[in-house]
């Protein structure tokens, strides 16, 4: 059974409604009564659908969109495919956030456990819960409404299951993790005080203020996944943010909304991967590492720890420092940096030596 999601959704609205809510332009000639049922990303997005565009990255995209309508800068407009309808404004950005506030009217107050929970045996489990036989649910847990949990698995007290969370069987769910806005596989191990699915960090920043941007995505947690203790996951804006089977993430690791990260990764403690960056299979992040937005870390690429990621890295490369380099160039340098530093120091100490 398809999953009904975690938010409501509103709609649907003529593209000159939503102009209007956002306080953008219609392009003249383009057709205002288009009817517009969700919003999607670019390379998603349908005859039905409103996307944007705020990124000179996926202007490519951009000409080949199959969205119904397109929040965007003017100076983009003529890449539009024919009969795409260009909604004009300076901050594409904002708008997008006014639209999906307009699309998704709760979304700006993320989705706990729900109401009217029953105690059993001192936890608070909804009556909408589905409970598989064999689950144990220890107390002080709380399961919320509409959730489901698979049988063999055990959350410990002082767990959250939020509102239709779906956890699968076989798996552990420690003490003090908030679990919400997610769907979780099969013998996923979540340690102590793991935080899956809060808001990712989006805000249209402009001078009279930042404007919070909905979080509208699920984050979707493959078989077999282990996270340590007091790590934070994402949810997605749009997209989902998604953590592949078999994948092993250690205490401390924040994962940014729109992260994608693949099978059997290793993720050691204190990295950080932002919004939207990409893991493929097998990648190895040393702890303290990170990546910056929108780059992609090609399959059994290793990042040595304290290393950061800020252009794409190509499969199997072997990266070091910061900005990261590949370690062949890497170890170059350093040699030369030092013979420099050397030569520097030979040159300024006086005749005789340091002594004399």
């Amino acid at each position: 059974m398809e999953h009904p999601g975690f938010f409501e959704r509103a709609g649907p609205f003529t593209a000159a409604e939503l102009a209007e809510r956002i306080g953008a332009t219609l392009r003249p000639g383009d057709d205002g009564a288009c009817a517009l049922s969700d919003l999607r990303p670019l390379g998603e997005a349908g005859p039905a659908h409103l996307t944007f565009v705020d990124n000179r990255k996926y202007l490519e995209q951009l000409t080949t969109t199959r969205a119904a309508a397109c929040i965007m800068a003017p100076a983009f407009a003529d890449r539009l495919p024919a009969g795409v309808v260009a909604l004009l404004m300076a901050a594409p950005y904002r708008g997008f956030a006014l639209a999906l506030q307009a699309f998704y009217p709760t979304s700006l107050k993320p989705k706990t456990a729900g109401c009217d929970a029953r105690e059993e045996g001192g936890s608070a489990i909804h009556p909408t819960a589905r409970i598989e036989p064999g689950a144990i649910i220890e107390p002080g847990a709380v399961v919320g409404r509409e959730a489901w949990i698979g049988t063999g698995t055990t959350v410990a007290a002082g767990a959250l299951i939020g509102y239709r969370v779906t956890v699968g069987r076989d798996c552990f769910i420690g003490p003090g993790v908030a679990l919400t806005h997610a769907l979780v596989g099969d013998r996923v191990i979540l340690h102590a005080g793991v935080r899956i699915g809060q808001d990712g960090f989006g805000f249209a920043m402009g001078a009279g203020g930042h404007l919070k941007v909905p979080q509208i995505g699920r984050v979707i947690i493959q078989d077999d996944v282990e996270i340590g203790a007091n790590s934070c996951v994402d949810r997605g804006a749009l997209k989902d943010t998604v953590i592949g089977e078999g994948t092993k993430i250690d205490n401390l690791v924040q994962i940014g909304h729109n992260v994608v990260i693949g099978r059997r990764c290793v993720i050691v403690a204190q990295t950080g991967l932002a919004g939207s960056s990409v893991l493929e299979d097998f990648v190895v992040m040393g702890g303290q590492s990170g990546v910056a937005g929108h780059l992609k870390v090609g399959a059994g690429a290793q990042i040595a720890g304290a290393s950061h990621i800020t252009e794409n890295v190509p499969p199997r490369a072997r990266m070091i420092g910061t900005p990261a380099l590949p370690i062949r160039e890497w170890t170059r340098e350093r040699v030369v940096l030092r013979r420099l530093a050397r030569g520097r120091a030979a040159d300024a100490a006086p005749e005789g030596g340091e002594d004399a």
